[in-house]
């Protein structure tokens, strides 16, 4: 059986984590079970205690975070080739959902993806000092004219490109207060300060970067048997030398993940699935293209209505 149309899986990242997350695909299917019981070996913590007891407090830390969703992301990832047996022609995640995206592609071992993202986490769980905020419905020239204002003030920059509405600042907090209020005061209705322990995806986590270049130059990375769209670039990636270079970069890089969806959709994707916590992306989706389809796959219900959907799609070959 193959797709009849271009698919590809996205993985969510940071703040789409939920206490409770896996718990019913980790009753119902031994490969998500396997998934769990492996990261907690590989990670000497209890990622299963973690994500399906909480406490929210726990699990809200980025260097609890991090692994779990990224563990979650496959698990339920395994959940649904187990049932459906399909695989992407393309593969991407935002930010942290990037190693789930590696993985996927076979880039990483899980092995080896959960101990680079514990060491991601633990690097930028050490970072303090700078915040984030998330712009909606800002029109590139408003967005513009507030960072020449808030640069007058401090360093500040754009972390994620979300969407056509949604874009993420990141830097120094006075710097991000002036942008803020800068497009308040300007006709644009939400600025909203985001629950991070720092700026991401900004140059104040540059040492952060910086440890993490000489954490990947050691570890073992193939070739991409799947294309990866990576969040610095919106580029098609399989080499593993590339990803070896990009992975320290994506720290402090802004996210293009608006430019990532819409490259995939020129090379004739039309069916994305949203695999992991949470419905962000989909939400995303809607508002880069109001006509591609995005599926779920976040619980058993969601799991097994997508997997029945991606079947009607499939034919003999």
């Amino acid at each position: 059986y193959i797709m009849t149309k271009k698919i590809a899986f996205l993985f969510p990242g940071q703040g789409s984590q939920v206490v409770g997350m896996g718990k019913d695909l980790y009753e119902s299917y031994t490969v998500v079970k396997d998934i769990y019981d492996r990261a907690n070996e590989i990670l000497k913590k209890d990622v299963v205690k973690l994500c399906f007891e909480g406490p929210e407090e726990s699990l809200k830390e980025t260097i609890n975070t991090q692994p779990c969703i990224v563990t979650t992301s496959i698990a339920a990832k395994e959940a649904l080739q187990y049932l459906t047996g399909i695989s992407p022609d393309y593969v991407a995640g935002h930010s942290l959902g990037e190693y789930s995206a590696m993985y996927t592609a076979g880039v990483m071992s899980l092995d080896t993806t959960l101990n680079s993202i514990q060491k991601r986490a633990e690097l930028m769980q050490e970072v303090s000092g700078g915040s984030m905020s998330a712009v909606l419905n800002a029109t590139a020239e408003q967005i513009k004219s507030a960072l020449e204002e808030a640069r007058k003030i401090g360093y500040v920059d754009i972390a994620n490109y979300n969407s056509p509405s949604q874009i993420v600042l990141t830097g120094e907090e006075k710097a991000l207060d002036a942008a803020s209020k800068f497009l308040l005061s300007n006709g644009v209705k939400r600025v909203i300060p985001l629950p991070v322990s720092g700026a991401f995806h900004s140059k104040m986590i540059e040492d952060a970067a910086k440890e993490f270049y000489n954490y990947v130059s050691d570890i073992e990375l193939l070739d991409a048997k799947i294309p990866v769209y990576t969040n610095v670039d919106a580029a098609a990636t399989t080499f593993a030398e590339d990803f070896r270079q990009k992975m320290p970069v994506q720290i402090t890089s802004s996210v293009y993940w608006t430019q990532t969806i819409q490259a995939m959709i020129s090379n004739g994707v039309e069916i994305f699935v949203e695999i992991g916590p949470g419905k962000v992306l989909a939400g995303l989706n809607k508002k880069i293209d109001t006509n591609v389809t995005t599926y779920n796959v976040y619980d058993k219900m969601s799991l097994e209505n997508t997997a029945e959907a991606l079947k009607a799609l499939l034919t003999k070959v």
